[in-house]
């Protein structure tokens, strides 16, 4: 079972293309770091796969546990089991964060099942603790006035309260002091499973110090350029994106 992009391409509302044949396969049980330079396709793969309205697919698919995700709504691929992190994550004004959860967490129940409030909480504020969030903040609005660290642990609060199939996260240790970035390493760690698979999209090696892929992709014009083990992403990290510049990728 896995979360299967086969020859995807995507275009902006304008024709512009940014996915030119992306092929990747992230099965259940690993995590899979995306790395490669500024408008190399990295956020926009993700936000495809999420369903953003803002970019058209144009051919190939993308398929979870053999299922065409493009068949369905944004939400219902949620529902299903995708889960994207933003590496911009928004503002709700006026919707507080126990309410925001709460409300998606039902969203996933059957019709007329209701959530036990006394159970959420306990569960919610057992997470809230092993990502250092103080409590009050169940009360405040989604993300409204919160530091960049702040919205990166509440996007893995919300990760770590939905259980999605797949977690896809944008950049996540962007902003990030070493600090928060340890605090956020250590929530998706404890979400690493056999049943659920991941996709990290990053600059930088220093995440994947303390979260270790199993495999490492570069992606470069609209496409995977190269793969290998963890040991790639160190060698990206001494050597950079020269061998991008090769006449093969002319």
């Amino acid at each position: 079972m896995s979360l299967h992009i086969q020859d995807l391409h995507a275009t902006l509302d304008d024709g512009t293309e940014i996915l030119k044949g992306v092929s990747l396969e992230i099965p259940k049980g690993e995590v899979h770091a995306i790395m490669g330079p500024n408008g190399s396709g990295k956020s926009t793969l993700s936000k495809v796969i999420a369903g953003h309205e803002g970019y058209i697919v144009t051919h190939g698919s993308v398929t979870m546990d053999g299922q065409d995700i493009f068949q369905w709504a944004i939400d219902e691929r949620s529902r299903a089991g995708v889960f994207l992190a933003f590496q911009y994550p928004s503002e709700v004004p006026g919707v507080s964060n126990a309410n925001f959860i709460r409300a998606a967490l039902q969203a996933r129940l059957p019709q007329g099942e209701e959530i036990d409030a006394v159970a959420y909480y306990k569960r919610l504020y057992g997470k809230m603790d092993l990502l250092e969030i103080d409590r009050k903040f169940t009360a405040r609005s989604v993300n409204e006035g919160f530091s960049g660290g702040e919205k990166k642990r509440n996007e893995i609060l919300q990760l770590m309260m939905l259980e999605p199939l797949y977690a896809i996260l944008d950049e996540t240790d962007s902003g990030l002091d070493i600090d928060a970035l340890k605090i956020v390493a250590k929530g998706v760690n404890a979400m690493r499973s056999p049943d659920r698979g991941f996709l990290l999209i990053t600059h930088y090696q220093r995440l994947l110090d303390y979260i270790k892929p199993d495999f490492v992709h570069v992606m470069a014009d609209g496409k995977i350029f190269k793969s290998g083990g963890p040991s790639l992403a160190l060698e990206l990290e001494e050597n950079g994106y020269d061998f991008l510049k090769e006449p093969t990728l002319a």
